[in-house]
């Protein structure tokens, strides 16, 4: 729930070079520290006696803490760091006094939120491994009041006081419901190994929320101060309105874009199309699949070539598109956009009565933000093809479902339909014609650069060279990835008035967002990817560049270098297992991924540095924001072997003209 990293939005961990400097010089000598471990930060109090006393010392710090914003991450730690100095604690009690704390924190703002808006995540290892009837699916333990554990026990209570509830480890379920509008406020019970990350973005979001430690990091049969999971529990609903900051409204107000009636006022479609089978009628986009229970939560199933019997074949097109468009994702494009232009105009989608501010927010603000997640979303139908994916948010990709040439048009539609929301002016939603040419100049350069990277991408894996450059590919990476950070955040402040001034500092956050944020994807692939790829190392077997190709090219002896190169040959006898089983070993041997580490911090602490640079405190913050939520970092990668390890990579500015 709190994550233990160093380097702060107020104090970046290391000052990056130049971003004028020329492309491949400045070679950081240490890590800036972000990814210590932190196994040993937390040591449970091993006493009730102690505990007690600790929550008590915690609560009388929080409540002397400002509640205007929520707390990042750096500044909980800082708080919590001073706490335990000034009562001559251990260390290791860090990450115990950090979920105290923050739970003090939103006490007040928790109770002000009635039991039936809040969720009670509970965790599995509660339960009596031995002989449990509970039964698992896709959002967690199906639990049966079987009295065997308290987790049927503390059910009961939550239940009875209108709470949802969910037995999960920090399922990606949990935000999800909150976005729906279905909760406003989260309690949960678990280790401190899950609560380090398991609803960081609920917190950072400015969710309130509550939670109690487990008493050891057990996986099974664990136990807890059941006293205080009730009480946390039976906190008594007090009305009041908000003081802390949240995104929370500015993330429903991105998802609504997609539901029905907005959708179609947004974006009238010009066919009718009634699909056959499973959902019956017209098709209509972003239909609610949650009702009164969150366990319910469930993937729409993908339209499928079935469904389509029987619709005019030009409506086709469209229904497969809209399909698409509506369902998976994080809608974070479309968030962006909107929040930028929240934060352009004063913030207020952020305070208490953000809901109705955002609903008075213009349509073609919000055609603008819908526009963005379009252009995204046809760069995805045509990256699986492309790439040879077969899964795109856990089902079957498009071209998977109705063959390449669809896909393909699939894909053209949307980025026709994109050009569409912003070029055209519809009643009550006029927008000066300057305005609109700049954001269409900003979509079309974004557009080209995308597909200058994918370009790039594609020539070297079908080349019969496989060598690689970390330049090149980083290259590859900021014209690929920061585009669409970029795109969705000018457009947002665009629509909010003259941004000329931010221009230049939002292209320069972007890249480093973006270089960033591939390079996690690239480390990603090894851990595997349930909602996509499902396969670890897909982009080896796909023949894709990567930094961690490069790395290892640059940093492997001779002969380990032509063992690497040899496994991208077409007529390499290996199996995937073996060769992605080699390729590990030697990515390990070369320790690149923790050179990709050191340069996910570095590209960071560029961001943060323009970040902290903007003046607008609105919009500074929702820069800081994004660095911390998307920027989340994979657990582990690699074994990190007893190989000597070579010296950190070089931070490369990178020279790519945005607009």
């Amino acid at each position: 729930m709190i994550g233990l990293s160093t380097g702060s939005p107020s104090l970046p961990a290391s000052i990056p070079p130049n971003e004028n400097a020329s492309s491949d010089v400045s070679v950081p000598g240490t890590s800036s520290g972000r990814r210590r471990k932190t196994s040993h930060l937390k040591e449970v109090p091993e006493t009730l006696a102690m505990r007690e006393s600790l929550r008590d010392r915690c609560a009388q710090v929080a409540a002397k803490l400002d509640r205007s914003h929520p707390m990042t991450k750096d500044e909980m730690e800082q708080i919590s760091r001073r706490m335990l100095e000034e009562a001559d604690l251990p260390e290791s009690y860090l990450g115990w006094v950090m979920v105290m704390i923050s739970s003090e924190f939103w006490a007040d703002a928790l109770a002000s939120v009635p039991p039936e808006r809040r969720l009670f995540l509970l965790p599995h290892c509660l339960k009596h491994a031995e002989g449990c009837p509970a039964e698992y699916d896709q959002f967690g333990m199906n639990c049966k009041e079987c009295g065997a554990c308290s987790i049927a026990d503390f059910r009961s209570i939550a239940e009875d006081m209108g709470y949802r509830v969910l037995v999960a480890e920090g399922s990606p379920v949990v935000m999800k419901i909150i976005v729906g509008g279905y909760v406003d406020a989260v309690v949960g019970v678990a280790c401190l190994n899950v609560l380090e990350k398991a609803i960081d973005k609920v917190l950072l979001a400015g969710i309130p929320c509550m939670a109690v430690p487990l008493l050891s990091s057990d996986c099974r049969n664990t136990k807890v101060d059941e006293p205080w999971v009730e009480q946390m529990i039976r906190t008594p609903y007090k009305p009041a309105a908000a003081k802390t900051k949240s995104y929370v409204h500015l993330m429903r107000a991105a998802g609504l874009l997609f539901e029905d009636t907005l959708f179609e006022r947004l974006a009238p479609r010009q066919r009718e199309s009634h699909l056959s089978g499973e959902g019956g009628n017209a098709y209509s986009p972003g239909t609610r699949m949650l009702d009164s229970t969150p366990s319910e939560n469930g993937a729409r199933p993908a339209v499928t070539p079935e469904q389509l019997e029987g619709v005019d074949p030009i409506a086709a097109t469209e229904a497969i598109a809209l399909d698409f468009l509506a369902r998976g994702g994080k809608h974070s494009r479309p968030f962006i956009t909107l929040a930028a232009y929240d934060a352009m105009m004063g913030g207020d989608g952020t305070g208490a009565d953000g809901e109705d501010v955002l609903n008075r927010v213009p349509d073609a603000v919000r055609r603008a933000a819908l526009s963005i997640e379009t252009f995204h979303k046809a760069s995805l139908v045509h990256d699986d093809i492309e790439d040879g994916d077969a899964f795109r948010y856990g089902q079957p990709a498009v071209h998977q479902r109705f063959g390449t040439a669809t896909a393909i048009n699939v894909g053209d539609y949307l980025i026709g339909l994109g050009y569409r929301l912003l070029s055209r002016n519809m009643m009550g939603d006029e927008v000066d014609a300057e305005t609109r040419v700049d954001l269409l100049d900003s979509l079309a350069a974004a557009h080209v650069r995308l597909s200058e990277g994918q370009g790039a991408e594609l020539l070297w894996r079908d080349a019969k060279d496989r060598r690689l450059t970390p330049l090149d590919a980083l290259k590859i990476y900021a014209l690929k990835t920061s585009p669409a950070f970029e795109a969705a955040l000018y457009s947002g402040v665009r629509m909010a008035g003259d941004a000329s001034a931010l221009v230049d500092p939002i292209r320069k956050f972007s890249r480093n967002l973006g270089v960033a944020f591939q390079i996690i994807n690239d480390l990603n692939d090894w851990a595997g990817d349930d909602s996509n790829k499902l396969t670890a190392g897909a982009d080896v077997i796909g023949g894709r560049p990567t930094l961690l190709w490069a790395l290892a090219l640059q940093h492997l002896e001779d002969e380990d270098k032509d063992t690497l190169l040899a496994l991208a040959e077409p007529d390499c006898e290996l199996s995937d297992r073996e060769r992605l089983t080699t390729v590990r070993r030697l990515y390990e041997k070369a320790n690149v991924f923790e050179m990709s580490m050191q340069l996910i911090d570095k590209h960071q602490a560029r961001a943060e540095q323009v970040a902290d640079e903007i003046e607008n405190e609105s919009l500074r913050r929702l820069l800081y924001f994004l660095v911390d939520t998307v920027l989340e970092r994979p657990e582990s990668v690699g074994s990190g072997g007893d190989a000597e390890q070579p010296s950190s990579p070089a931070v490369v500015k990178i020279g790519v003209v945005a607009r």
